[in-house]
């Protein structure tokens, strides 16, 4: 009887992951997830971000934890002749369903497309980079460039801001990831491999596009200004309730306004009003114009209240809006333990704590568990033996000569 796991729509495919940090390390992972064979390849003692913050007290890298979960891992010395020439056997030799590499490595020819594919000629080959000519950028960085930070933040906050959420790498590792799906597909067809690459700067400027932002100072010559916690061209904001607690309210429709007055018993007040500035309410333009005078009259009604009265008068409501919460009040609280998404997994340098699986919900019945992330090199006997067709003393004589690295299997 097969498993849930046996049942992902990419079982069988096998991908070469060489990377670090977030986008090309997500792509990986969400192939994974997906139910791939990815194998993420590092050098010994790892890549730059296998230390990265936050850290267990042990030092293990929460970060990398959760940006690997369900890959294996194989180490290797990424600078030896001899190194390198594994690698490129793991790519020629890993089958029908494997001749996939998902990189954002720079400066290693031998890893490059033009470099494997006389090696595998079928190749997919994913390279994710800062710019499209191949210059280096990290997130920070593209957003500042593309301008998000100056139109973040409270309004008339001179400085730029910049988010925390590393929005542009998620974006290009999913797009990473729909490249390789992509390439696979026609590669089943036709029997031909595929060169892609994706830039985080074309990511983020794409996006800025998509939203009407470049458009919007390229025809109608409009700067765009920081609106804090405003939505721009309609009516969406934070209140603060008697207690201390803090609500986000968005009445993006008519039925949302509508529904939001009749929450808060501000109808007739915002009646009157409409009718002083001879402005429709209803209509979502006239909110964001007026959008200060209409939230100091709201914020009146939830400073009265506490936020449990608050909450349950939204939560009777179709209105969009939710509570603020912190990272520590999401664990604390269980709010999201029943979320069929997460699971408990067991993570070595961690130990046991909740961990999500892939947001995407398949029709198979109850959902994957979720895979733990592996040690590094933890695999490496294993793919050397299965893929390469090594025997145990050939392996064991690679690591006593420190070609490749491995780290005792953890149960």
């Amino acid at each position: 009887m097969s498993s849930v796991t046996d049942l992902l729509p990419l079982t069988g495919m096998r991908v070469l992951e060489v990377s670090s940090f977030v986008a090309a390390p997500l792509g990986g992972m969400t192939l994974a997830q997906l139910g791939a064979e990815v194998v993420r390849l590092d050098p010994l003692g790892g890549a730059p971000d296998h230390s990265r913050w936050p850290l267990a007290p042990s030092g293990t890298s929460l970060y990398w934890a959760g940006l690997n979960k369900g890959k294996k891992s194989i180490t290797v010395d990424l600078r030896s002749d001899e190194g390198k020439a594994l690698v490129t056997r793991l790519v020629a030799e890993s089958g029908p369903e494997g001749g996939i590499v998902l990189t954002n490595s720079v400066g290693r020819t031998w890893l490059e497309y033009d470099a494997l594919v006389a090696h595998r000629p079928d190749l997919v080959h994913v390279q994710v980079e800062g710019h499209h000519d191949g210059t280096p950028a990290v997130d920070y960085t593209v957003n500042a460039a593309v301008g998000f930070p100056m139109v973040t933040g409270p309004e008339g906050h001179a400085d730029p801001v910049n988010h925390v959420l590393p929005a542009w790498d998620i974006a290009c590792g999913l797009y990473a990831a729909l490249g390789i799906l992509s390439a696979d597909r026609r590669r089943r067809i036709t029997g031909r491999g595929e060169k892609m690459s994706v830039a985080l700067y074309d990511v983020a400027l794409a996006m800025a596009g998509n939203l009407g932002f470049l458009a919007e100072a390229q025809v109608n010559k409009v700067v765009r200004k920081r609106l804090g916690n405003y939505l721009y061209g309609g009516f969406a904001r934070d209140f603060a309730t008697r207690d201390g607690g803090r609500v986000m309210v968005c009445a993006l429709t008519k039925r949302h306004w509508l529904e939001l007055l009749k929450a808060t018993g501000m109808g007739d007040v915002v009646a009157t009003l409409e009718k002083s500035l001879d402005a429709d309410f209803n209509n979502e333009d006239d909110r964001f114009e007026y959008r200060e005078v209409l939230a100091g009259l709201l914020s009146r009604w939830f400073a009265k209240h506490d936020l449990a009265r608050v909450q349950e008068e939204l939560a009777a409501t179709s209105l969009l809006w939710s509570t603020y919460n912190t990272f520590t009040d999401l664990v604390a609280d269980d709010l999201i333990g029943n979320n069929p998404m997460i699971d408990e997994i067991d993570q070595p340098g961690v130990g046991r704590h909740l961990a999500p699986g892939i947001p995407l919900a398949l029709g198979l019945g109850p959902r994957a568990e979720v895979t733990r992330a592996p040690v590094l090199g933890e695999h490496t006997a294993e793919i050397l033996t299965s893929t390469l067709g090594l025997s145990g003393d050939e392996v064991a004589d690679l690591t006593e000569r420190g070609v490749v690295g491995s780290a005792a299997p953890t149960a």
